[in-house]
């Protein structure tokens, strides 16, 4: 799997909470300033080389749809921080976050609670 540029992730977003969607959609779905249908199409296509997305026909018009779950590609990304910033440690990450982010002990035990959930 391949990382994908901000653009690229604004899209697949929309599509993840969407679901289907043609390019006009998407771009209704976008930030105040509005890209070009063009540019949204390229992205998209782009999108469909890598492997992220795909496409339904409806004559000359296309819908497009996901073929990578948000799940699968925050799993991917995760992972790569993890073992680019934090040197493959789950350990690391969290008392890195719990520094930075000044958590309380609800928060922490909120944490540890999940961890312990995932393990048994």
């Amino acid at each position: 799997m391949r990382e994908l540029t901000k653009a690229e992730e604004q899209i697949m977003q929309v599509l993840w909470q969407r679901g289907p969607s043609f390019v006009k959609e998407v771009i209704a779905q976008l930030s105040d300033q509005k890209p070009a249908y063009s540019t949204i199409s390229t992205i998209i296509r782009i999108l469909q080389e890598k492997g992220f997305v795909d496409h339904k026909a409806y004559g000359p018009t296309h819908q497009y749809f996901a073929l990578i779950s948000k799940e699968e590609y925050s799993h991917f990304t995760m992972k790569k921080m993890l073992n680019n910033y934090f040197d493959g440690s789950l350990k690391e990450m969290v008392s890195f976050f719990s520094k930075k982010e000044d958590l309380d002990i609800s928060e922490m035990e909120d944490i540890l609670e999940v961890l312990k959930k995932m393990k048994g």
